[in-house]
């Protein structure tokens, strides 16, 4: 009996020992887990930011073109200050003409922020980071390039903000406003 004994005391010792590892290993494997589950979290409130900014310039750009196409663009100014949607204009400096660096926001003349800032319904807009709130109002800045023909040719920047100031986007385009008419055909 005593020999029976002496062999329980040396496999209890042994299942001590490996349980302890793999209570390791399963620890190891957890933390392992929650981290990843926190990073693939920021990731995704990363890209709901970079969307919302996206969005916002977007909006931004789509109000510039409405605006143009629906004839207030009458006389060119210089651009020299920020004004608001009511009193959109066009400029006759274009943005890459006195702004350096397109890309980097906001956009300054003299120091001064330029451009027509747009609030479209229903924004929420908040310097304090809330969930669906954007950091600021997207800005727009539309330039005359032209003439061609019977149609003006105006390229629009605009720039919008996510839920935070590091979540920027910038869009351009260029727009055509033609004042002739044109026959279609038809019946």
């Amino acid at each position: 009996m005593m020999r029976r004994c002496t062999v329980y005391g040396r496999e209890r010792g042994l299942v001590l020992v490996t349980t302890l590892l793999l209570l390791v290993v399963v620890t190891l494997l957890a933390l392992g887990m929650f981290r990843s589950f926190g990073l693939d979290e920021k990731i995704a409130g990363n890209m709901r930011d970079k969307q919302l900014a996206l969005q916002a310039a977007e909006s931004a750009q789509n109000y510039a073109e409405y605006w143009l196409g629906s004839g207030n663009a009458t006389a060119n100014v210089v651009c020299s200050t920020l004004v608001a949607a009511s009193a959109a204009q066009t400029c006759s400096n274009t943005l890459p003409s006195v702004v350096a660096n397109v890309a980097v926001v906001p956009w300054l003349i003299g120091g001064v922020p330029v451009g027509v800032y747009y609030t479209p319904p229903n924004m929420n807009v908040s310097t304090t980071q809330m969930n669906g709130s954007y950091y600021a109002k997207p800005v727009f800045y539309i330039s005359y390039l032209g003439a061609s023909g019977t149609a003006n040719i105006y390229q629009i920047d605009a720039v919008g903000y996510g839920g935070s100031p590091n979540s920027i986007a910038v869009v351009e385009s260029t727009y055509m406003v033609s004042t002739a008419t044109k026959d279609l055909g038809g019946p």
